[in-house]
């Protein structure tokens, strides 16, 4: 090979390598100061109630907000979502301890009129620290340690705005002459979920079912819950194109870990989350989201001769 031939290759190569560095640092850039607070609200509407509804159910569907102090941004943001007839919250609000007054504040105008329920991550548990990101490609969970964060008192203020804490619980409320049974479980991340509440009492009523992380939910399908509403995952938070999510800390698989899906007669909705960690503050091609799912009467079945 002659001596400007073999330069000419070494200048190409230096090029680049230069533009793949530029264009790398500027997806992060964008993925910092654009992405991470383009906050969206995705619609869906679902003909899942049982015949006796003459109206829609609206749901308003938050998790993983990751609120720290002074998120004007997150908090204005919630402030103009429409109210729903439920509103659900499924859990990691805090991104760090003093950011409870803000989330409680953040939330309070979103409430629902009919009923308005939350669940805990392990974020609102513990305090967030520095992770080594690579433990997000192990599938086997953990059990999570490390500092309280405030919990109690993030449980307290909620209730006292009037949210019920779905803590290994299950209720029972009615809208419009519709029947619902509403089960709430703890974080299944931190391993502090007991399916023993998940069991349907009343299988003709809509089942609602709220857990912070999606791993339960082939469980709840087989017990027969309608719609499962879940978060934990935030959408993989950096999703690549042509091939989605890279991981999702869960054991739902990568192409289902966001937005709808659908099980034989049940839905389960995962949101992509509004917040990141302060220690990844990153998204890519993975807007944060609210949800409002509209709730409609089944199509009565058709016969066929």
């Amino acid at each position: 090979m002659s001596l400007p031939l073999a330069a000419n290759l070494l200048d190409v190569a230096w090029w680049t390598l230069v533009g793949i560095l530029v264009a790398g640092l500027l997806c992060v850039c964008y993925g910092i100061f654009i992405e991470r607070t383009w906050y969206r609200t995705a619609k869906y509407r679902l003909q899942v109630l049982p015949g006796g509804a003459s109206a829609p159910l609206t749901v308003l569907h938050m998790s993983d907000l990751h609120f720290v102090r002074r998120d004007v941004r997150m908090a204005g943001f919630l402030a103009g979502l429409p109210r729903a007839d439920i509103a659900v919250v499924t859990g990691d609000m805090l991104g760090e301890p003093q950011g409870l007054e803000g989330v409680v504040a953040a939330v309070r105008p979103v409430r629902g009129r009919v009923g308005s329920y939350f669940v805990l991550g392990s974020n609102d548990y513990f305090v967030p620290k520095p992770l080594n990101y690579t433990n997000y490609f192990r599938r086997t969970p953990k059990r999570r340690v490390g500092e309280r964060s405030r919990s109690e008192e993030l449980i307290r203020a909620l209730e006292a705005d009037g949210w019920v804490h779905l803590k290994n619980r299950r209720l029972s409320a009615t809208n419009d002459g519709v029947r619902l049974e509403v089960v709430g479980m703890d974080d299944p991340h931190i391993e502090r979920h007991d399916l023993r509440v998940a069991p349907r009492h009343d299988p003709e009523a809509f089942g609602l079912a709220v857990v912070h992380s999606p791993d339960p939910a082939p469980e709840l399908v087989a017990l027969g819950y309608q719609l499962i509403l879940s978060g934990h995952t935030h959408g993989g938070q950096v999703r690549m194109p042509f091939l989605g999510a890279l991981v999702t800390n869960s054991q739902v698989p990568t192409k289902l870990c966001m937005g709808l899906s659908r099980f034989g007669s049940t839905y389960l909705h995962i949101s992509p989350g509004l917040g990141t960690s302060k220690y990844a503050p990153f998204r890519f091609l993975c807007r944060p989201e609210a949800t409002i799912l509209e709730l409609a009467a089944a199509e009565p079945a058709r016969t066929t001769r």
